[in-house]
């Protein structure tokens, strides 16, 4: 049976928007950046986070880190509940759950060294060290973020290090506290092309060595497939399919999901490319449309659409998909009206890391 690390039930992170001093007697409005989101992620599991800017990917990623206190909802952290914690009983908690952030530079503080940023955390969490075993634990988190020759690193800032560098710094700031989860949010989106890969692979071999879970919050479809174990697509602040990775990549079945597929590109100049129709521009989060929330942009939406809010179902076991019409469309290759519509295409991501990181 697989042990769940971290059960989210019916999250909710709402902001109120300000009014103004002659509005206060106006109903308090919001922006409901996460609305109604579950999932569970297991001990040694990357569960993906996917879908476009302004979804609710990080907000969700910051609430299960408690960097924001959920508006409703439950975060069990090994039976648990988090999101009740309060903040001045929360560092037991952070030691456990540890955040790596999308830009490096702007998470890691300049007037830092890279031996005073990745040791910070031990100061942070009182552990009892000398210097001498203060720095081996340093030295050890470095070289298992996969840096060379870390010794040679200890005194320099950030700005004397590379992107890859730097997120590896980032990395083993994140793995000295021994932490049981990880909150991984955009973390090689902001680094060049030619070193992702190795910044992923080492996450995975993190992952594989350590027995760390992570939550893996991403917009590129290429990268959550090479990373994710298990993989959701979030759309206006709710999770509307969730699916073992590969179950969902070659069995996209709600019409968000098949968009966001035929968008990835293909590095083979004899594919044909298909697109998958959406209509108009994302609704505001404040004013959520009646109804299935993304009615108005699906070509295939009807009555039952825009009247009622669908609840997810399970078209294949662990298959989930928030669609009055998933189990017509699991496993289609066609949709009427687009009598051609293909199956999503293969993502390759190179496997070699290049050392300019280094």
């Amino acid at each position: 049976m697989e042990e769940h690390i971290l059960q989210i039930r019916n999250l909710k992170m709402y902001y109120e928007i300000k009014q103004g001093l002659l509005a206060f007697r106006k109903d308090p409005i919001y922006v409901k950046a996460v609305d109604d989101v579950s999932f569970n992620i297991n001990k040694g599991e990357i569960y993906g986070l996917v879908g476009e800017s302004g979804c609710g990917k990080t907000t969700t990623g910051r609430c299960i880190a408690r960097l924001e206190d959920p508006t409703d909802g439950s975060i069990l952290f090994r039976e648990h509940d988090i999101a009740k914690i309060p903040k001045k009983d929360l560092r037991a908690f952070r030691k456990n759950v540890q955040m790596i952030f999308q830009d490096p530079y702007e998470s890691l503080n300049p007037r830092f060294t890279v031996f005073q940023a990745v040791a910070d955390p031990l100061t942070v969490h009182a552990r009892e060290q000398n210097i001498e075993e203060r720095l081996d634990a340093v030295v050890k988190a470095l070289d298992d973020a996969g840096l060379k020759n870390p010794h040679d690193l200890l005194e320099r800032f950030p700005h004397e290090l590379s992107g890859g560098q730097r997120q590896r710094v980032a990395i083993a700031r994140a793995l000295i506290v021994d932490p049981k989860f990880i909150v991984a949010d955009e973390p090689v989106s902001m680094l060049d092309v030619s070193i992702r890969a190795g910044v992923m692979n080492l996450m995975l071999d993190i992952k594989e060595r350590l027995q760390i879970a992570y939550l893996f919050v991403t917009h590129d479809v290429a990268i959550a497939r090479y990373m994710s174990d298990n993989l959701g697509v979030m759309y206006l602040g709710d999770i509307v399919e969730s699916a073992k990775t590969d179950d969902l990549i070659n069995n996209a079945t709600h019409p968000y999901t098949r968009a966001l597929l035929s968008a990835v590109p293909i590095p083979d100049p004899d594919y044909e490319w298909v697109d998958v129709p959406i209509k108009g521009d994302i609704p505001s989060p404040i004013n959520l449309p009646k109804g299935c929330r993304f009615h108005p942009r699906c070509v295939w939406a009807r009555d039952v659409c825009k009247e009622s809010s669908p609840e997810p179902i399970e078209v294949a076991e662990g298959h989930f998909v928030k669609c009055f019409f998933a189990e017509e469309m699991y496993g289609s290759e066609e949709l009427p009206p687009i009598p051609e519509l293909e199956k999503p295409v293969p993502v390759a991501v190179s496997e070699e890391a290049s050392e300019d990181d280094q």
